[in-house]
């Protein structure tokens, strides 16, 4: 049992389970292969995990600058798609009036239809993804995620406002469930914490900061700068991608694959004789009158690509995938222990991020309160900054667990030693939505259900989400997108349910009872962590012994 983990005994090498540093050489099974021809990095002290091919386009071999760069550019399209779907949430009241709609039917229509519209948006992205590579379809949706922004703000009825929004969720769904699989793309299991950390902290950093400036930007003018204002930072978030985005898409040969269970190993000294002997049977071929085809290129021999080439929008990247069934294949991932605990834990912890946005309007636009809409607007920056912190920390504190567990477990990296972050999820959400609760309905200052509630709140979604996406990519590196578009999907629909019916909730059974509810459902799911933990490399295990993801 390595630190509470339990030990498979079904397989020789379970997916996931991999070495991190030299200690770890001695006691792990890598299939017969040479630990000395394992990469590691500049330190000399971590194993590289995936390990790298020796092409210079392999993006695990991108400089660090280049790395740095992509991170940005994702980092800011992030922010802007978590900004644009609650861009109205200040002005929810005033604009159901403007508007004349009820507030329920407003709110389904500009915030429900976004979000069935990102969950179907996931799906079908996702296989145009796996299908032809992910730069594609970040320029493609970009684009029109600034498209429809100009078309939200030229609207001129309720109707063209929605089907603008429905269009705008749309093309949102790339930039929530495609972002992990492009972390697993680009960087080390090492490193991987700190960026899916910055990953979070765009969305919910775009999320907290878009009511803000916006019920500003609504009170002085109208909703339509607003959306005009968020379709120039999709215009630069297009210009970001392009230049900084590569694809990420490529097929590694030669290396040694210690993380999928599937440790095939080809040296390059191996791929020269197969070459060679590739070259024999293409000649005694030709003789006989058979067709022949060109050996591929080693890897340590590949040019790096030009600059023109890696700025095309389509590399040429085409998996020989059926469309449809591409679609489809994601809910196979369910299937797997792993997917199924993170969904549970994504889908609560964001969807009640979503009922809060729905509401603030509601609680702080009525008395004692009487909050203007710019008012309303600025009670989430303290979630903003909650976020901010929360990011600064789960990055190091998961990485730097993870290295010292990994020391601890005799240099062996499990999974599973993501998961000790989420014991911050469920101490401070689950208090946060009791704060909150509690406050609200007492009436106390707005700093207490402001500063203290939503605080604590943010601080633990941001440290639970970087330990459960780090977790998942971790198990699943090969099928991340998979995963994420069904996680995506199931956490968007009941989103949409929580929309329909949190403000008529509300009304009916006051802010203690709701929040005190959605705070015991927060502990309850997050209980499931601990069989998670113990029995996850079981799980990884049946996951590999009945080929779950090698059918998604």
């Amino acid at each position: 049992m390595g630190l509470g983990v339990l030990e498979d005994h079904q397989l020789e090498h379970v997916p996931g389970t991999a070495p991190l540093n030299e200690l770890g050489q001695e006691n792990y099974n890598t299939g017969g292969v040479d630990s000395t021809i394992l990469k590691h990095d500049p330190t000399g002290q971590i194993v590289l995990v995936p390990q790298p091919s020796d092409s210079p386009n392999d993006p695990y071999n991108w400089p660090r600058w280049k790395k740095e760069k992509f991170t940005i550019a994702f980092a800011f399209s992030c922010g802007a798609v978590g900004a644009v779907g609650p861009l109205l949430s200040p002005a929810f009241v005033e604009l159901a009036a403007e508007f004349d709609v009820s507030l329920s039917a407003f709110i389904q229509g500009v915030q429900g239809g976004v979000i069935v519209a990102i969950a179907f948006g996931s799906l079908i992205w996702n296989a145009l993804a796996v299908k032809y590579g992910k730069r594609p379809v970040y320029l493609i949706t970009t684009l029109g995620l600034m498209v429809t922004c100009f078309w939200c703000a030229a609207a001129k009825s309720f109707g063209s406002l929605v089907a603008a929004r429905v269009i705008q969720g749309f093309c949102m769904g790339p930039l929530e469930a495609l972002i992990p699989a492009s972390i697993a793309d680009v960087w080390f299991v090492h490193e991987r914490g700190y960026r899916s950390a910055i990953f979070n902290l765009g969305v919910l950093g775009g999320i907290n900061l878009a009511a803000p400036i916006t019920g500003g930007i609504i009170q002085a003018s109208s909703y339509k700068v607003a959306f005009y204002a968020m379709g120039g930072a999709f215009g630069l978030a297009l210009i970001m991608i392009f230049f900084w985005m590569p694809e990420t898409a490529y097929v590694r040969t030669g290396v040694v694959n210690l993380d999928t269970g599937s440790n095939n190993v080809m040296t390059e000294l191996t791929m020269t004789h197969k070459l060679d002997a590739s070259h024999l049977e293409e000649e005694e071929k030709n003789a006989s009158g058979q067709p022949t085809h060109t050996p591929p290129t080693p890897a340590s021999q590949e040019k790096p690509h030009s600059f023109a080439k890696e700025m095309l929008p389509y590399s040429g990247y085409i998996n020989h995938v059926s469309f449809p069934n591409t679609i489809f294949r994601p809910f196979v991932m369910l299937a797997s222990p792993a997917v199924l605990w993170a969904t549970l834990l994504f889908t609560t912890c964001i969807s009640w991020l979503v009922g809060i946005s729905v509401t603030l309007s509601q609680i702080f636009s009525a008395p004692p309160y009487n909050f203007s809409v710019t008012s309303v607007g600025l009670t989430n920056l303290s979630s903003f900054v909650a976020s901010l912190l929360g990011t600064a920390l789960a990055g190091p504190l998961i990485d730097g667990v993870v290295r010292r567990m990994s020391l601890r477990n005799g240099g062996t990296f499990e999974p599973e030693f993501r998961l000790p972050i989420m014991i911050t999820y469920l101490l401070f959400t689950a208090t946060g939505f009791f704060a909150w609760g509690q406050a609200a309905y007492a009436l106390d200052p707005w700093e207490v259900p402001v500063i203290v509630g939503l605080g604590l709140i943010n601080f633990g979604i941001q440290l639970g989400t970087t330990g459960v996406v780090s977790y998942v990519v971790d198990c699943h590196r090969e099928k991340a997108g998979e995963a994420f578009a069904a996680m995506n999907f199931i956490k968007n629909l009941f989103a949409f349910g929580l929309v329909n019916y949190i403000n008529n909730w509300l009304a009916t059974q006051g802010t203690r009872n709701v929040f005190f509810t959605i705070g015991g459902l927060t502990i309850g799911v997050s209980l499931f962590t601990i069989p998670m933990y113990i029995y996850g490399k079981r799980a990884r295990s049946w996951v590999y012994r009945h080929n779950i993801a090698g059918k998604a």
